[in-house]
């Protein structure tokens, strides 16, 4: 059988990537705060297990007792946004674990028993080069840059691929989160935000036959938003 597990599937990235790989043929474990809408047809090969990303000692419990994936896709997180003057540090302390501290615990755990050729992939962002008021997201968020590539040194002799894949602004629920209301999103060049979908099938892309070439590269989708610089 076939295995994935992916994180924050609650909706959004996560929930695409979850229907992206269930229509490929694995059984998925999703987790979240919240149960997904996964549509009936697609209930059979599907677990969900809730979990609080932030929680990091819960969750160290959690990752001894599921089987070990095939397949591992972070893609929970969260924004929270503000220029200098109005920076919380519990703000960076609770995206640090959610963004960096939760996967590296995950990988910590199953990368020992991953099977050879297996497939790592963290969901980025665009704009981890940086932009006004999200100086504490996007510092986690490139944060995963460094992770990925030194994961994909290390996982190499066993065929595993780690890679980053670095949506531009999504058309998700984190678009009208009140957390990100500082920093409004903006129309982007081919004039639609990024579909879920689309970052999906990059996953999917990664995670098949033909991603196994790929390794330690960060692969964006922005919708046209880089041709800004």
């Amino acid at each position: 059988m076939l295995r994935a597990l992916v994180t924050g599937v609650s909706s959004g990235i996560g929930a695409a990537i979850a229907l992206e790989l269930l229509e490929s043929g694995y059984h998925v474990t999703g987790l979240s705060r919240r149960r997904p809408d996964i549509p009936a047809a697609h209930s059979e090969p599907f677990d969900w297990v809730q979990a609080d990303l932030g929680d990091l000692a819960s969750l160290e419990v959690l990752a001894r007792g599921l089987p070990v994936p095939r397949v591992f896709v972070y893609a929970a997180g969260f924004m929270q946004t503000g220029a200098l003057g109005e920076l919380d540090p519990r703000d960076l302390a609770g995206m640090l674990a959610v963004h960096l501290q939760a996967p590296s615990l995950w990988l910590n755990e199953l990368a020992p028993a991953m099977e050879r050729g297996s497939r790592v992939v963290l969901i980025g962002s665009r704009t981890m080069a940086g932009v006004s008021g999200k100086s504490q997201y996007l510092a986690t968020k490139s944060a995963l840059v460094g992770l990925s590539r030194s994961w994909a040194i290390e996982l190499a002799d066993r065929a595993i691929t780690c890679n980053v894949v670095a949506p531009g602004l999504t058309d998700t629920p984190m678009m009208v989160d009140r957390r990100r209301a500082g920093v409004p999103p903006q129309v982007l060049p081919l004039g639609a935000l990024v579909d879920p979908r689309d970052v999906a099938a990059r996953v999917g892309f990664l995670t098949g036959d033909r991603g196994k070439s790929i390794t330690s590269q960060v692969l964006t989708i922005c919708g046209g938003a880089s041709l800004k610089g």
